[in-house]
């Protein structure tokens, strides 16, 4: 019986979902009822009150009755401000997800493909084939680098509309060289996205590689260096010729008025955003340091969070007993390349130190 077939007996079967997505798995990240929760990247802590209040102050004086301004303008130029680019240059949305979803509606689709490179940002990968765009996987290097090689291969078998990096990378935490993303963007057929989510932790930006004419984005999103997880906003900085075309594509209204409001204000406190962020990173520092006396594998990170693998356990159990005291990072275990690993995001020093603990406890 198909969809279209009403059974006997007056009911309707139901209807079924696109072919290529029957078997498909959505993206997930478990939760559980722990003391220290350190499995999502969350800033550690929220915004600054003197934030709240600001925001509270604009949200009173929404009007309710009326559609939120179409293009953001408000917000738009606050962020053009802050990057030192023109408004028509950013496109914002419903977290840094959306914007994803955005470019593959624009510029992917069936018939053409996006290159990934494993093991890298899920999302990218899940977005992709969301929107009917093939997905071809390259390969990182065994310290899970950029492979230049190996990315002109694909390159050249597939020619990718779309060829997503991640610097630093979700869920290693290394930060691509300049000269391997000038590369990248250089020699792509199509359109380089760089995923910036973690972008403020980092050394360097690709945005300096933002130009009128090249055919480069970066994405960034408020959810980790501004303490707003909750309010689900992202955006891109690239040309403004590509921004007019993802205007195009999305929904009108997409971002709704507080949302509008909770971005532009919170551009407001840039210093408050400069000061967590360089405790993020101190933080990190000394948490990879305190894993380096352990019997486990490090990888060096640019984020705000490190990635590791036990020696001699199995990083499923090592997760287990760790669950078992409370303390839930994030297993890794089960995506390309990353056999045995765990993924810890930076937290309070209290977090971090009940991490440390209970992970010795563990590992002896």
């Amino acid at each position: 019986m198909t969809a279209a077939t009403p059974p006997t007996g007056g009911t309707r079967a139901r209807p079924e979902p696109r072919a290529d997505l029957a078997l498909m798995a959505g993206y997930h990240s478990p939760q559980l009822d722990v003391r220290t929760r350190l499995n999502t990247n969350e800033a550690p802590g929220p915004p600054p009150s003197a934030f709240v209040d600001r925001l509270a102050d604009v949200v009173a004086e929404v009007a309710w009755h009326r559609y939120p301004d179409r293009s953001y303008r408000a917000l738009r130029t606050a962020i053009a401000d802050q990057h030192g680019v023109a408004p028509d240059q950013v496109f914002a949305a419903n977290g840094s997800n959306e914007v994803l979803q955005t470019v593959c509606l624009t510029y992917g689709g069936p018939g053409r493909t996006a290159a990934v490179f494993e093991p890298t940002y899920a999302l990218h990968s899940h977005i992709a084939r969301i929107t009917g765009t093939g997905v071809a996987v390259g390969e990182r290097a065994g310290d899970f680098s950029l492979d230049l090689t190996e990315v002109r291969r694909v390159l050249d078998e597939v020619s990718p509309a779309i060829t997503f990096l991640c610097s630093p990378n979700n869920p290693t935490g290394m930060v691509e060289p300049e000269a391997v993303v000038r590369a990248v963007a250089d020699e792509a057929p199509g359109l380089v996205v760089v995923d910036e989510a973690y972008g403020q932790f980092a050394p360097w930006s690709a945005l300096e590689l933002v130009d009128g004419d090249r055919p480069l984005v970066v994405t960034r999103t408020f959810s980790k260096t501004w303490s707003m997880a909750a309010a689900r906003l992202g955006y891109l900085v690239g040309p403004a010729w590509l921004v007019a075309e993802l205007d195009k594509v999305v929904l009108p209204y997409h971002l709704d008025a507080v949302k509008q409001a909770a971005g532009t204000v919170a551009l407001e406190f840039v210093d408050d955003m400069r000061a967590r962020v360089a405790h993020i990173v101190e933080e990190r520092g000394r948490v990879t340091a305190a894993l380096a006396d352990l019997p486990v594998d490090v990888w060096p990170s640019g984020a705000n969070f490190v990635l590791f693998r036990p020696r001699e356990r199995a990083g499923d159990q090592v997760w287990k007993d760790l669950v078992d005291r409370s303390v839930l990072v994030r297993n890794c275990a089960s995506w390309p390349r990353l056999d045995g690993c765990l993924r810890v995001t930076i937290g309070t020093q209290e977090d971090d130190d009940t991490f440390l603990s209970a992970l010795r406890e563990v590992l002896t």
